[in-house]
């Protein structure tokens, strides 16, 4: 089965079913207990949503995604989120 101990489906780059793709990679490795193959499942997870970006929204960077999470997480600090 290569790398993973459960059936992934494959996804289609460019589209959400590849992140879910890389999703499930990522949580099989975390169930794997494999550390280095969950930091490789993270990166693949970023290119999957820079392919997404790209498809759906190309006027948006990561740098975007990053703005905004950095913002969310302000919000949670603050309290304005809980």
């Amino acid at each position: 089965m290569g790398y993973h101990k459960t059936t992934i489906t494959r996804g289609t780059l460019g589209e959400t079913s590849k992140i879910q793709e890389e999703l499930d990679e990522l949580k099989d490795a975390a169930a794997q207990g494999c550390k280095i193959l969950e930091l490789c499942e993270l990166a693949d997870l970023v290119g999957a949503i820079q392919a997404y970006l790209v498809n759906h929204h190309p006027t948006n960077k990561l740098a975007d995604l990053e703005q905004m999470a950095t913002l969310t997480t302000s919000a949670f600090k603050d309290g304005t989120r809980t």
